[in-house]
C-alpha cells in the first residue's frame, strides 16, 4: 500500500468513527439478535495462587461468570488444571503471561531465561511493567513463550478456549500483537481482540490504535474466528473506599459499579474482564490489590447483579460457544 493510500485510508476510518460504527455487529453476524448486548463475564489470573483459584471457582459455580483464562507459569496452575478435568464444561482459555508484578511472589518464563534473556529481570523472573518488557524482550521471544505456555496447557490434557492477555502486554507493542494474531489463525484458537465498534474501550485507547484494532479483527473474522465488538475493563480504575470494609458493603459497592458500567454497553459481543479472588489471610503479602479483586468475586456472586442482567435482557455467552457460532459460519 502507497504512503498516500494508507493516509486516505485512516482518514476514512476517522471519518467512519466520527459519524459512528454502523457496521454489523459481530454478535449479529455470529446469529445472536440484531441489537442484543451479549456478555462475556471472564475472570482472569487462574493459576496466579490458591485465592486466585477459589474466587475464580465460586465466580463460575455460585455467580454469573461464565469464562476464565489461567496463567501458565504460575504456582497453582496444577490445582486449576485438575479443576478443569473435573469439570470439562468449564470455558478455559490462556491468560498469556509476559509479566510478574508483584515484588515478593514471582514467576519466570517457561522458555527459561538461556532461551529467552529478553524476558527476564535481574531475579530471573519475567519483567514487572509491560514498559519493561517492550523494551527488552524481542517478538521472537514472545512467540516463543506463548507457544511454551500453549504447550504446557495441552500437555497437561488442558484445550484452551481462547488466549487473551495478562496486563495487556501483547497489545503494546504491534511486532508482540502481530504474533499473538499469528498464532491464533494458525491454531484456531480465538483470541481476545476488540476489533468492531469499540464504545467503551476506545476512552483507554488512542485513536489509531482503536482503527488498527478494527482492521485486524477483519482479518481474524476472515480467518475463521470470532471477534469482539467492545471489551469492558474497569474495575480496577475504580476508587474503592478507603480503610476496611465489610463484606456487606464491599459487595453494594462492587455490584453498584458494575451495573452502573454494564448499563452502558452498546450492542453487540462484550468481554467484562474481572479479577475474582478470595483472598486468604496471607494474599496481602502478595499484592495490595485483594480489596478490588474481592470486590470483583463478590459482585458476580450478588443476586442483586443476576437479577440486573436479567431484567435487562443482556444474553450471557462463553468463547466455547461463540467459536461453534463461528464454526457454523463456514
Amino acid at each position: 500500500m502507497t504512503r498516500l493510500k494508507f493516509l486516505l485510508s485512516l482518514i476514512l476510518l476517522f471519518a467512519l468513527a466520527r459519524l459512528g460504527y454502523t457496521q454489523p455487529t459481530y454478535a449479529e453476524k455470529l446469529g445472536f439478535p440484531k441489537g442484543a448486548r451479549v456478555l462475556i463475564l471472564h475472570v482472569d489470573d487462574a493459576g496466579m495462587s490458591w485465592d486466585s483459584n477459589e474466587g475464580a471457582v465460586r465466580a463460575l459455580e455460585k455467580g454469573v461468570a461464565t469464562s476464565v483464562s489461567v496463567m501458565m507459569p504460575c504456582p497453582w496452575v496444577s490445582g486449576f488444571v485438575h479443576y478443569l478435568k473435573d469439570h470439562p464444561a468449564t470455558d478455559a482459555g490462556l491468560h498469556l503471561t509476559l509479566t510478574s508484578e508483584w515484588r515478593d511472589y514471582r514467576w519466570s518464563p517457561l522458555t527459561g531465561k538461556p532461551a529467552a534473556p529478553g524476558l527476564v529481570d535481574s531475579e530471573g523472573a519475567f519483567w514487572p511493567s509491560v514498559e519493561d518488557v517492550t523494551t527488552h524482550a524481542t517478538a521472537d521471544e514472545v512467540e516463543a513463550e506463548i507457544r511454551a505456555q500453549l504447550a504446557r496447557a495441552q500437555a497437561m490434557g488442558f484445550q484452551p478456549t481462547h488466549l487473551d492477555s495478562h496486563m495487556g502486554t501483547l497489545f503494546a507493542k504491534p511486532e508482540f500483537l502481530e504474533r499473538y494474531i499469528k498464532i491464533g489463525m494458525e491454531t484456531k484458537i480465538p483470541v481476545m481482540l476488540p476489533g468492531g465498534h469499540n464504545t467503551m474501550i476506545s476512552a483507554q485507547l488512542p485513536p489509531a490504535f482503536v482503527s488498527y484494532l478494527r482492521q485486524t479483527g477483519e482479518n481474524l473474522w476472515n480467518a475463521g474466528l470470532p471477534v469482539l465488538d467492545d471489551l469492558h475493563n474497569l474495575s480496577y480504575d475504580w476508587k474503592y473506599p478507603a480503610g476496611e470494609q465489610t463484606d456487606a458493603t464491599l459487595q453494594k459497592f462492587s455490584t453498584s459499579k458494575y451495573i452502573e458500567t454494564i448499563r452502558q454497553v452498546k450492542p453487540g459481543l462484550t468481554m467484562v474482564i474481572m479479577h475474582c479472588t478470595s483472598p486468604s489471610e496471607i494474599f496481602r503479602y502478595i499484592s495490595e490489590s485483594g480489596k478490588t479483586r474481592k470486590g470483583d468475586l463478590l459482585a458476580m456472586i450478588d443476586p442483586e447483579l443476576k437479577k440486573f442482567l436479567e431484567k435487562e435482557g443482556f444474553i450471557l455467552t462463553t468463547w466455547r460457544e461463540v467459536k461453534e457460532r463461528r464454526n457454523k459460519l463456514k
